[in-house]
């Protein structure tokens, strides 16, 4: 008697499941509070529906599917980091989260060990013995950002908002104070990015900053479209590399 083979249906409910597993699974393990945190994070008065509710199921629902759907090319880049210098492959970074709350962020290292932590690369003197062979590639390709998925996940930013400050950068920090920046989640890529990125000066990233904040604010279609906007351009400004200056990615961070 010939061995029945599962059909199509029991396989898509396998998947489900098991989908739905590591879904709690990853759930509960992001509920494990960050020895940076500072502060619990609040919903502030003008948010809308949309950034208390809708955003924040997308942002979930992404997240979750991109740690899925890239697990080969996390599991490739990692091959590549041992490969240059074996060790810790991922690293965490203070950063200010929503309403100047610190977190812990994840970035896939593109700098040897050696490298001091918590400094920006063009500060660092000769940066260049400090990058790896794959660092290069990592960054040109945004590679390193990919880990920030799982912040996504757990809540802890946004596909689309500010790019997290570093917690000592006081000067990028006050000047988005002035247009409400401070009080969103930070976001994997934002108005800002895809408007120039490394090349802005501060008080123009800031800027550019609180023009997002302001149309996130106003809910609905505008805040919307603002944030798919953001997204698409982010996927061409990738594919071209626009405004990426080598050795200073998102310039004022150690990656």
């Amino acid at each position: 008697m010939a061995e029945q083979k599962p059909g199509a249906l029991t396989v898509l409910w396998i998947v489900a499941a098991a989908l739905l597993a590591l879904y709690v699974v990853l759930s509960v393990l992001a509920r494990r509070p960050d020895k940076e945190s500072a502060a619990p994070q609040t919903a502030p008065s003008g948010s809308s529906v949309y950034e208390r509710c809708v955003k924040r199921a997308l942002d979930k629902l992404l997240s979750f599917f991109g740690l899925v759907l890239l697990s080969p090319v996390f599991a490739f880049t990692a091959l590549l980091i041992f490969a240059d210098d074996p060790g810790p492959v991922l690293f965490r970074q203070k950063r200010v989260g929503k309403d100047r709350s610190l977190f812990a962020l994840h970035k896939f290292r593109s700098m040897k060990q050696s490298a001091p932590h918590d400094v920006p690369t063009h500060l660092l003197e000769d940066p260049e013995r400090y990058i790896l062979r794959s660092g290069r590639f990592i960054r040109r390709s945004s590679l390193d950002e990919l880990p920030q998925l799982w912040d996504i996940f757990r809540g802890k930013m946004s596909v689309i908002g500010p790019r997290p400050a570093l917690w000592n950068q006081d000067d990028l920090i006050a000047e988005r104070e002035k247009y409400g920046a401070n009080g969103v989640l930070p976001g994997l890529t934002g108005w800002a990015q895809v408007n120039g990125r490394d090349e802005l000066e501060i008080a123009e990233k800031a800027r550019l900053d609180g023009v997002y904040v302001q149309a996130l604010r106003c809910g609905g279609f505008a805040a919307m479209s603002m944030d798919a906007r953001c997204f698409f351009k982010t996927i061409l400004s990738v594919v071209r590399r626009d405004g990426v200056l080598e050795g200073e990615q998102d310039k004022g961070e150690k990656t």
